[in-house]
């Protein structure tokens, strides 16, 4: 008798096999089933015209998107391919088997619609007691556009490939009038050689327009910022009757300058510097996490590598959830997003900001640790505030949340996930796909959850 059980692969099933015996009870794909068709799709389901052959549902195409990323599959033909392969993604198509179109189509098609779908989550994680705004850690990540950074082109290089161009065609016109043109190369034709560096110089052009233009949004923002400076110093000297120290602001440049690039590839994603060094054609992706769920309640993605402007769109965005999520009552941040502005504009929404102000050390005396910073005087400014709340234990100890929330998501995302470049092009695109990421991310972090 044999001690090893058989194999056996050619025995049919003597009754059908049942879908719901498939995965254990608490398998994540259970929960993105249960959640996502407890959401209202109808916006989605409008969309369709009803027209040709039966549609897949929304909830199911949604469903299969979100475990995907939620597993670091992000393409749409692996997760097509993982409908045959994966039991679980077996289980959320229920045996379909949508192609790669479909998947890609629908996702490239309701991005828009995935910022309601996203909130209704939050809603869902309150009503299961999981969620209550508090304390926002904010942050934000440099993620990988796709495009190719050697395909981003700067004003200076594009007018010296101009000339070059220019003159490269000058040459091929005059050997095409030339009678005699048997000393050409084998499989060389003329037109189609001139035609193709014609066409790379309408494109050179049009580049040329989108830096011209700008350069022009540009010189509008900083003009505003350069007349502000004006008028403080102009204030200051009327409150002190001196004239202020130091030099005055530069005025900004109408003309583009020779360094502005374009990326040929997606003109809207940036070259930006990249933590470990270096510079990468990339988009800054932000997030406001629950310090006490680790949920993402707020997703952005900025073309900025600075994150200094991100405050208040945030504060907007964190705004627009009162209503349904409460109140928050913290925002903690790093010194990037720190300015006077910003502390003033968290106070103006009735939030505590804990920005920091510079970088602490990182191996502080004892006695720095444990003890309290000196009182301040009446007239402190709301930064300076601020700064004296941040020397205080409680601060620090409140603080501290922010290295331990925001940045373990961001972690998880980029190294566990894998999502470190996106797979659409242009901002509104990317944005769409980053919230389907942290929808992604909020619906594993509440299955952890809810089993805890």
């Amino acid at each position: 008798m044999s001690r090893f059980q058989s194999v056996d692969r050619q025995t049919g099933y003597l009754l059908p096999p049942s879908l719901d015996e498939w995965l254990p009870q608490d398998h994540l794909a259970r929960f993105i089933v249960e959640v996502v068709d407890r959401l209202d799709v109808s916006a989605l389901e409008k969309a369709y015209g009803g027209r040709g052959s039966a549609a897949y549902h929304p909830s199911m195409l949604l469903s299969l998107l979100v475990y995907g990323y939620a597993n670091g599959v992000f393409s749409s033909r692996k997760i097509e391919r993982a409908t045959y392969d994966s039991v679980a993604f077996r289980f959320i198509a229920a045996g379909a088997h949508p192609d790669h179109d479909t998947l890609a189509n629908f996702r490239r098609r309701f991005l828009g619609e995935l910022a309601g779908l996203f909130v209704q989550v939050l809603e869902l994680a309150q009503e299961m007691k999981l969620l209550k705004l508090g304390t926002i850690s904010l942050d934000g990540t440099k993620i990988k556009a796709n495009a190719s950074r050697h395909s981003a082109l700067s004003l200076g290089h594009i007018e010296q490939l101009e000339i070059q161009l220019r003159a490269e065609v000058d040459s091929l016109l005059q050997m095409a009038e030339q009678a005699d043109q048997s000393a050409l190369p084998d499989g060389m034709s003329l037109p189609e050689e001139i035609a193709r560096r014609q066409d790379r110089l309408q494109a050179m052009e049009a580049a040329k327009a989108k830096i011209q233009e700008r350069a022009k949004k540009r010189l509008d923002k900083e003009q505003a910022e350069y007349q502000a400076k004006l008028a403080q110093r102009e204030q200051k000297a009327k409150e002190t009757g001196k004239k202020p120290r130091g030099k005055l602001p530069k005025a900004p440049r109408a003309e583009p300058q020779a360094q502005d690039q374009i990326n040929l590839t997606d003109e809207q994603s940036r070259i930006m510097p990249v933590a470990g060094g270096g510079f990468e054609q990339a988009y800054n992706a932000q997030a406001g996490v629950d310090a006490a769920s680790m949920l993402i309640v707020a997703p952005s993605v900025t073309q900025a590598c600075n994150d200094k402007e991100q405050v208040q769109p945030m504060l907007e965005r964190i705004a627009a959830l009162a209503p349904v999520l409460g109140q928050a009552k913290q925002l903690l941040a790093d010194t990037g997003y720190y300015s006077a502005k910003n502390v003033q504009a968290c106070q103006a929404k009735n939030i505590d900001p804990f920005i920091a102000v510079k970088r602490d050390e990182h191996h502080p005396t004892p006695l720095a640790r444990f003890t309290e910073p000196a009182a301040l005087p009446e007239d402190a400014t709301p930064a300076q505030v601020m700064a004296h709340k941040l020397k205080t234990k409680a601060g620090r100890a409140l603080y501290a949340l922010r290295k331990q929330t925001v940045e373990p998501v961001f972690g998880i995302i980029k190294s566990v996930l894998g999502f470190r470049q996106f797979s659409l092009r242009g901002l509104e695109q990317v944005a769409g796909e980053w919230t389907l990421v942290c929808l992604a991310w909020n619906l594993k972090r509440l299955a952890v959850l809810r089993l805890a």
